[in-house]
């Protein structure tokens, strides 16, 4: 998958709309009962960002950065401002928001998520897209130092340790992400008259998976 580790101008991205996005197959069967079944382990987002255009600055910025995505061909960094940290908007990031895995003596690489928890439901999210220098880790409770004791891979989400933690101990991690996206449309339509007149482009853009 070809992928631009860079990330969709913020300014631009603020005020879009968009979340997730999941697939249900329902089946109603002749006794009016349902099944209903997913091919998604995983949410997919969509966003559109032609709202949050508010200048012809800002659509000469958004064709810019078309282009140098060849249209869909590569993928890019998206931040979604009302999902991006590991713990609730209102808080600062802590090295103890997320439970990430747990020691068993040997192991060193463990994968970030973020879980969504609502009564008796949880959804663990991979989390591919860590933004760099915001990634804080410990170990029973100990903060741990970037650089010191692991490393981060902001490509993949993965942090390393230099010392695989003790069995039984628990890997926890804060950090602030981005969603991998593309460009869902091989077209950005503008009009310098429309515009003016409040009228914005359509900036569909959609998560990449792999």
């Amino acid at each position: 998958m070809g992928f631009h580790e860079v990330r969709f101008p913020v300014n631009l991205s603020f005020g879009s709309v968009g979340g997730p996005e999941r697939r249900t197959e329902i089946v109603t069967l002749a006794n009016g009962h349902e099944e209903r079944n997913t091919p998604w382990a995983h949410a997919r987002r969509r966003y559109d960002a032609g709202i949050a255009m508010r200048s012809l600055d800002d659509l000469e910025a958004l064709v810019a950065f078309f282009e140098a995505r060849r249209g869909q061909l590569y993928g890019f960094r998206w931040k979604d401002w009302a999902d991006y940290k590991s713990c609730p908007p209102s808080r600062e990031v802590g090295f103890d928001d997320q439970d990430i895995g747990v020691g068993d003596g040997a192991r060193k690489v463990f994968a970030l998520t973020k879980v969504y928890a609502s009564g008796e439901g949880r959804y663990a999210r991979p989390i591919a897209k860590p933004v760099k220098g915001t990634v804080r880790v410990g170990v029973d409770g100990d903060p741990l130092q970037e650089g010191e004791h692991f490393a981060v891979n902001s490509a993949t989400g993965e942090v390393s340790l230099f010392d695989a933690p003790a069995r039984g101990a628990v890997i926890t991690a804060g950090f602030e992400f981005d969603v991998p996206v593309r460009f869902d449309t091989e077209r950005i339509m503008t009009s310098v008259a429309s515009f003016q007149a409040g009228d914005a482009p359509q900036v569909p853009v959609v998560e990449v998976r792999g």
